[in-house]
């Protein structure tokens, strides 16, 4: 649907670490974090979660 946006999350998935970037409305800031956090701790494996909104209409 134009103009609902793209929110994203990402999840670290490395044993007993449970971080995670939030959810934002920009899929580039949550890239970020993903890198950031591998600098900082060397984990290096991630889930990525994205959503968006569809509209449908019904043709009659």
């Amino acid at each position: 649907m134009p103009g609902s946006g793209v929110t994203a999350q990402v999840f670290c998935m490395a044993s007993g670490c449970g971080e995670n970037s939030g959810r934002k409305g920009d899929p580039d800031s949550v890239q970020d974090w993903a890198l950031r956090h591998t600098g900082r701790t060397g984990h290096a494996l991630f889930r990525r979660d994205f959503t968006d909104q569809a509209r449908v209409t019904r043709v009659e």
